[in-house]
């Protein structure tokens, strides 16, 4: 963890809150799901983060203050900064906007619910326990609303949506669902 302290104060405030606002406009938190059959339980998570926009340099100098992640370009000119690595997410993204924290209150909520997912995933093996949680948790991230979403819930556990609703997160601060920020 200390690497991951020096690392962050060496970032002045006026950089990283201006990194923060872009992202609370720009950015995302999501976690993909796919079916893969080499997997025990059948499925890989896959959390990540990210800011897409058409100024490239903006981007590069994002990447280079976070000190990982990559950049992609699509066809029609939009730039992708992404981190995927959870290791990375652990230690440097979650750091990050724990030090320079989100203004709107969706982007606070998301990041909390984020935060929780990359925890357990990063501080246990996936069995089926992490997995139900982690699915539940992703039930409640963006509202429930993922961009594009093609496996729910129930399509990975197997089960009705309201034993997912009942998966409920908790903040820090204990205060559950819909009342956490």
């Amino acid at each position: 963890m200390k690497q991951t302290s020096d690392w962050l104060r060496q970032i002045e405030p006026e950089i990283g809150y201006y990194i923060a606002g872009f992202a609370d406009g720009e950015g995302s938190f999501n976690v993909s799901l796919r079916k893969r059959d080499d997997h025990t339980l059948g499925w890989q998570v896959d959390p990540s983060f990210n800011v897409s926009q058409r100024d490239r340099v903006i981007l590069a100098f994002i990447k280079r203050t976070f000190g990982c992640g990559t950049l992609r370009s699509r066809k029609d000119g939009v730039v992708y900064f992404e981190v995927r690595n959870l290791q990375m997410l652990a230690t440097r993204v979650i750091p990050f906007f724990e030090r320079f924290r989100f203004r709107s209150a969706a982007k606070k909520r998301n990041f909390a619910l984020f935060k929780q997912i990359v925890q357990v995933l990063h501080s246990k093996p996936m069995n089926q326990d992490v997995l139900e949680r982690v699915v539940g948790l992703r039930e409640h991230l963006n509202h429930g609303h993922g961009r594009k979403r093609k496996f729910e819930a129930r399509h990975v556990l197997g089960k009705s949506s309201e034993t997912t609703r009942q998966t409920r997160p908790v903040s820090n601060t204990g205060i559950q669902g819909s009342e956490m920020i």
